[in-house]
């Protein structure tokens, strides 16, 4: 296992059973959505059951299209990499991810879903008027953008350098395919090919980690090359903030940027909302944890095999890849030479997660602009007319993700990083003037602005710093790896014989230049988490020194507490704590009565039914309120 690599004059590339693998799951792709978009149901009629799938979708298919829609080929190519160069603890992202299931389907899906509401920011506009609305339209509008752009463009480029694929290709049938069943199927069409898109990419990394695993000499050589690298490390406690990941990296900063990935997200919360009760749509979030944990345990392990396999040669470091995110199709071009169709398998997992999320982040899009957008422009159109509209914009959004792919090329970041990063950045603000306006009564319109404006301030400041002074591989605890097993090869980048140092991407620097710099060189992971802080720090400050909002002015079923009322009245003698009168949702899990002492509450009527119904927001007062 010393000598991995030989001199031959060329590395195999995809032939054509790759490719005939690759165009049969394109196909069944686009064969589902179009036989979804043919069924036609009476339920179907709508805007809404367009977005919603008519808000009857069971519990799996719906958990897996959430477990599908952010496990793009950003997650396929980037968790391996990131298991080859950081150690098998990345599973702790595992816990982040349960850590955030559980506060959505109990803190979060409870609200949005008896709201009955098709877009998140339609709840911005109850709690703090149509400008927070149109603010957070804006904000999901750019991040699903960007993102889309990541997800589509950095899958492209990659396999283009290490199969000879076109860009051109790979982005025009990725952008057309998905852009065409979202079109014309809608929700439907976008949860049921998840369901089959899921399926490939899990076939795709078994078939890696078994051909890896055989070619090593089975799990425990695997294993035990794996300890001897030190990347069985998952006694990583180290609260230092600079390493990019660690037990606290990974479960606190991880599940704050799955929060707002899940919690608030439009692309996620429309999922969860079509499905046929509150109760299903909580198992929907607990099939897509298991899910989630089931691909990223499976990308890290196929990390861990690679490192096994390249034990003596690290092709990072000898130069036959120019970037970390070329591990993962270099190993399966490695691996798999003398078996035509399996690089197709891979290439069909790596396009499958971005089918997913390009579709995903088509409907969503499409729903926020008609329902925050344009519907308040359109109240008197016909239900057919609001659909054909709804399909143009699905359409024009899914041409929009092509053409920002294109422009994604000037982002200088890893795969994983950057979809991280702009989730983080962008979304991360906006998930503490949820926190605020869902949990905390006392935020007024301007406490919301002005935290949202502070959170976007320091998730931009971090984003840019660290682009611009990123930190080193020793700062970020990158594990070492070696070449002394490496042979020459033709058409390599670069090449280097000391095994200790750094990736030719890496500049060098100092390890420790203090300052603001290290704040730059902080993880990626908590920039998401340090931007809700900053939102949640001050518009609490500012929403208590200009006056908190009374309860009374926040109509019902806006705040978290309202779910589970208690029929004991609450005096305004008790009201001197001022953390009782800051979080009443969590000290009382009732809300302050701020009627006059006088006046007593019809406990009959204040009473919630004990099977609360969906209020369909066109039933709610169109008037903006605090």
């Amino acid at each position: 296992m010393v000598e991995r690599f030989d001199s031959e004059p060329s590395r195999p590339g995809f032939v054509l059973a790759d490719y005939a693998v690759f165009a049969a799951m394109l196909s069944a792709s686009m064969g589902i959505g179009l036989f979804q978009a043919r069924k036609k149901q009476q339920r179907d009629v709508t805007a809404d059951a367009f977005f919603t799938g008519g808000r009857s979708m069971p519990a799996v298919p719906v958990g897996l299209s959430l477990c599908a829609s952010f496990m793009s080929a950003v997650q396929v190519l980037g968790v391996p990499s990131e298991g080859f160069r950081f150690g098998f603890k990345f599973l702790y992202m595992c816990l982040g991810q349960s850590i955030n299931s559980l506060l959505t389907a109990y803190l979060f899906l409870p609200v949005f879903f008896r709201l009955g509401i098709t877009s998140t920011n339609q709840y911005l506009k109850m709690r703090f008027g149509r400008g927070m609305q149109l603010l957070g339209s804006v904000q999901f509008l750019l991040a699903t953008l960007l993102y889309t752009g990541i997800v589509i463009y950095a899958p492209a480029l990659i396999l283009n350098q290490a199969t000879g694929l076109s860009i051109w290709v790979s982005l025009f049938s990725t952008g057309i395919i998905c852009t065409m069943y979202t079109t014309l199927g809608g929700m439907r069409a976008v949860i049921w090919t998840d369901v089959f898109q899921i399926v490939v990419m899990l076939s795709g990394f078994v078939a890696i980690f078994i051909q890896g695993t055989i070619l090593v000499g089975g799990p425990a050589q695997v294993l035990e090359i794996a300890n001897n690298g030190s990347r069985l490390n998952f006694n990583d406690f180290d609260v230092d903030p600079r390493k990019r990941y660690t037990f606290w990296s990974l479960t606190v900063g991880g599940s704050m940027v799955w929060l707002s990935m899940y919690g608030v997200n439009q692309a996620q919360v429309q999922r969860y909302i079509s499905c046929r009760s509150e109760r299903e749509a909580q198992w929907a979030l607990f099939v897509n944890q298991v899910g989630l944990c089931l691909i990223v345990s499976s990308a890290a392990t196929c990390g861990i095999v690679m490192f096994a396999y390249y034990n003596f040669c690290d092709p990072l470091k000898s130069g036959r890849i120019s970037a970390p995110d070329l591990y993962m199709p270099f190993f399966v071009l490695d691996i798999f030479r003398d078996h035509p169709g399996f690089p197709g398998l891979f290439l069909a997992c790596a396009y499958s997660g971005t089918l997913s999320t390009a579709s995903t982040s088509i409907n969503a899009m499409a729903a926020v602009t008609m329902e925050d957008l344009l519907k308040p422009h359109l109240l008197h159109m016909t239900q057919k007319k609001l659909i054909l509209i709804s399909k143009g914009l699905s359409f024009l959004y899914g041409a929009g993700c092509i053409t920002v792919a294109a422009l994604s090329s000037f982002l200088d970041w890893g795969v994983l990083q950057g979809s991280f990063t702009v989730m983080g950045v962008v979304s991360g603000p906006v998930l503490g003037v949820f926190i605020l306006g869902i949990f905390v009564p006392g935020t007024n319109r301007l406490g919301a602005y002005s935290g949202i404006l502070a959170g976007f301030c320091v998730s931009l400041w971090l984003a840019v710093g660290s682009t611009l002074h990123p930190p080193s591989e020793e700062t970020m605890g990158v594990l070492p790896s070696f070449t002394e097993g490496c042979r020459p090869a033709n058409g390599t980048l670069s090449t280097t014989s000391n095994p200790d140092e750094l990736s030719i991407l890496t500049p060098l620097r100092p390890d420790d230049q203090g300052g603001l710099l290290n704040f730059y060189f902080m993880s990626y992971l908590y920039f998401g988490a340090m931007a809700t802080s900053s939102v949640i720090l001050v518009g609490l400050i500012v929403s208590y020194a200009t006056g908190p909002t009374k309860r009374s002015q926040i109509k019902e079923g806006l705040l978290w507490c309202d779910l589970n009322k208690k029929k004991t009245d609450i005096s305004p003698e008790n009201t001197t704590n001022m953390i009782s009168r800051m979080f009443p949702c969590f000290v009382h899990n009732a809300f302050w009565d701020t009627q006059p002492a006088g006046h007593t509450r019809n406990n009959q009527k204040d009473k919630l039914p004990e099977n609360p119904q969906v209020v369909p927001l066109k039933n709610l007062p169109r008037d903006d309120v605090l």
